[in-house]
């Protein structure tokens, strides 16, 4: 009976410890090349974290239907988790923070992004032409920027950057 009491705690513990552990960041972008290959897209991937409002508004921007069929036409979209509180350092992706650190954005604020090619070329990141993050667009200036990104990394329509640029940018009350 001790045994299968023991068994049992063992199978809980392990249920639970994977449950909490989150994939590593080489994983989801090996993922995330493997599909963009295969679909014939680049990568945008984001760090983000659970407390992060900007990185939520990032992802609901993103996630519009005005824009979404865009989004999902020219990118396999992926996120990192990143610096997250100390409650909640599990979420993080192992290998994240390494990959913000190579690019030298470990300290540059979230959401930052970056877009690669299918096969792991850098094409840009969210460092506008100052060094400074641009993170969640929100000007008319951090939107043209994000956007001209974007233009170079797809095949980004007019019609769909003033989508873009309309759903980005925030309007004074």
């Amino acid at each position: 009976m001790k045994l299968k009491t023991l068994l049992l705690c063992l199978l809980f513990v392990g249920a639970m410890t994977q449950a909490t552990a989150q994939e590593s960041a080489d994983k989801i972008l090996e993922k995330a090349f493997a599909q963009a290959k295969k679909e014939k897209k680049n990568v945008f991937v984001m760090y983000h974290a659970s407390w992060c409002k900007w990185c939520k508004k990032m992802e609901n921007n993103m996630e519009d239907p005005s824009v979404k069929p865009f989004f999902d036409k020219s990118y396999v979209t992926t996120f990192l988790v990143v610096q997250e509180s100390k409650d909640k350092k599990n979420l993080e992706n192992p290998g994240a923070e390494d990959i913000l650190k190579k690019y030298k954005a470990d300290n540059s604020g979230i959401p930052f992004w970056q877009i690669y090619d299918a096969n792991g070329k850098l094409l840009a990141d969210s460092f506008n032409a100052k060094g400074e993050n641009l993170g969640c667009p929100a000007t008319v200036e951090e939107v043209a920027e994000f956007t001209d990104k974007l233009k170079k990394s797809s095949k980004l329509s007019e019609k769909d950057r003033k989508k873009i640029e309309d759903i980005f940018v925030l309007k004074k009350k």
